[in-house]
């Protein structure tokens, strides 16, 4: 019973990773839509510059604190990575 249930995960896995493949070779990337834009992210620079802290910007795009920090780091005179 276990050899059977353990060759019909190796067939899941297999068909799973040709799928995978097969999408890749049509262009499809996977992962989560970055939720800004190089746009935003350009605007958010200016905005610290300008003075604003970050976690009004956090408020104003809907984002983490944590993830301007990423960006901006603030021993990093607010330039990006």
């Amino acid at each position: 019973m276990g050899a059977l249930a353990e060759m019909e995960r190796e067939l899941i896995v297999e068909r799973t990773r040709a799928g995978l493949a097969a999408a890749r070779a049509k262009g499809r990337v996977g992962g989560r839509r970055p939720k800004l834009t190089s746009e935003q992210w350009a605007q958010i620079g200016r905005l610290l510059e300008d003075g604003e802290s970050r976690q009004r910007i956090a408020l104003i795009f809907d984002v983490g604190v944590s993830t301007i920090y990423r960006k901006f780091p603030a021993n990093k005179n607010n330039k990006s990575p």
